[in-house]
Protein backbone atom coordinates (compact mmCIF):
# COMPACT_ATOMS: atom_id res chain seq x y z
CA UNK A 1 0.00 0.00 0.00
CA UNK A 2 1.58 3.11 -0.83
CA UNK A 3 2.16 5.84 2.24
CA UNK A 4 0.19 8.98 1.59
CA UNK A 5 2.67 12.20 2.70
CA UNK A 6 1.03 15.44 3.19
CA UNK A 7 2.76 18.44 4.38
CA UNK A 8 0.80 19.71 6.92
CA UNK A 9 0.74 23.49 7.90
CA UNK A 10 -1.04 24.57 11.42
CA UNK A 11 -1.71 28.01 12.71
CA UNK A 12 -0.19 28.67 16.44
CA UNK A 13 -3.95 29.63 18.17
CA UNK A 14 -4.73 25.88 16.50
CA UNK A 15 -1.35 24.48 17.42
CA UNK A 16 -1.99 25.42 21.43
CA UNK A 17 -5.35 22.99 21.49
CA UNK A 18 -8.23 23.01 23.55
CA UNK A 19 -8.84 20.99 26.78
CA UNK A 20 -12.20 18.57 26.49
CA UNK A 21 -13.30 16.20 29.00
CA UNK A 22 -16.92 15.44 27.53
CA UNK A 23 -17.70 14.22 23.48
CA UNK A 24 -21.27 14.23 22.00
CA UNK A 25 -21.73 12.86 19.05
CA UNK A 26 -24.41 13.08 16.51
CA UNK A 27 -25.01 11.93 12.99
CA UNK A 28 -27.12 12.72 10.10
CA UNK A 29 -26.98 10.63 6.83
CA UNK A 30 -24.53 12.43 5.22
CA UNK A 31 -22.61 13.71 8.67
CA UNK A 32 -21.15 13.24 11.58
CA UNK A 33 -21.10 15.87 13.81
CA UNK A 34 -18.57 15.42 16.75
CA UNK A 35 -18.15 18.52 20.17
CA UNK A 36 -15.96 18.22 22.61
CA UNK A 37 -16.56 20.21 25.58
CA UNK A 38 -15.66 21.26 28.90
CA UNK A 39 -18.18 19.93 32.14
CA UNK A 40 -17.67 22.69 34.16
CA UNK A 41 -17.42 21.88 38.07
CA UNK A 42 -20.53 24.04 38.80
CA UNK A 43 -22.51 22.20 35.78
CA UNK A 44 -23.10 22.41 32.56
CA UNK A 45 -20.76 22.19 29.60
CA UNK A 46 -18.79 24.32 27.28
CA UNK A 47 -18.40 23.20 23.63
CA UNK A 48 -14.97 24.66 22.50
CA UNK A 49 -14.51 22.76 19.35
CA UNK A 50 -16.86 21.08 16.59
CA UNK A 51 -15.81 19.22 13.79
CA UNK A 52 -17.84 18.08 11.13
CA UNK A 53 -17.34 14.96 8.60
CA UNK A 54 -18.41 12.19 6.42
CA UNK A 55 -19.66 8.48 7.72
CA UNK A 56 -16.29 7.40 5.80
CA UNK A 57 -13.77 9.64 7.37
CA UNK A 58 -15.95 8.77 10.60
CA UNK A 59 -15.18 5.04 10.36
CA UNK A 60 -11.55 5.77 9.38
CA UNK A 61 -10.91 7.70 12.59
CA UNK A 62 -12.99 5.27 14.40
CA UNK A 63 -10.28 2.46 13.34
CA UNK A 64 -6.82 4.98 13.65
CA UNK A 65 -8.08 5.90 17.17
CA UNK A 66 -8.63 2.33 17.89
CA UNK A 67 -4.93 1.41 17.02
CA UNK A 68 -3.56 4.43 18.90
CA UNK A 69 -5.64 3.42 21.71
CA UNK A 70 -4.21 -0.34 21.90
CA UNK A 71 -0.64 1.05 21.19
CA UNK A 72 -0.30 3.66 23.60
CA UNK A 73 -1.89 0.60 26.16
CA UNK A 74 0.75 -1.75 24.72
CA UNK A 75 3.56 1.05 26.17
CA UNK A 76 1.84 2.21 29.20
CA UNK A 77 -0.34 -0.20 30.44
CA UNK A 78 -3.99 -0.81 30.70
CA UNK A 79 -6.64 2.74 30.30
CA UNK A 80 -9.33 2.15 33.13
CA UNK A 81 -12.72 2.64 32.12
CA UNK A 82 -14.44 5.84 33.46
CA UNK A 83 -16.44 5.53 36.80
CA UNK A 84 -20.07 6.67 36.15
CA UNK A 85 -20.41 9.50 38.92
CA UNK A 86 -23.27 7.70 40.41
CA UNK A 87 -20.53 5.45 41.27
CA UNK A 88 -18.08 7.17 42.52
Amino acid sequence: MNELKLDIQIDKDTALGRYANLALIAHTKNEFILDFALLQPQGGALVVSRVITSPQHAKALLRSLAENVARYEETFGPIPEPVAENQA
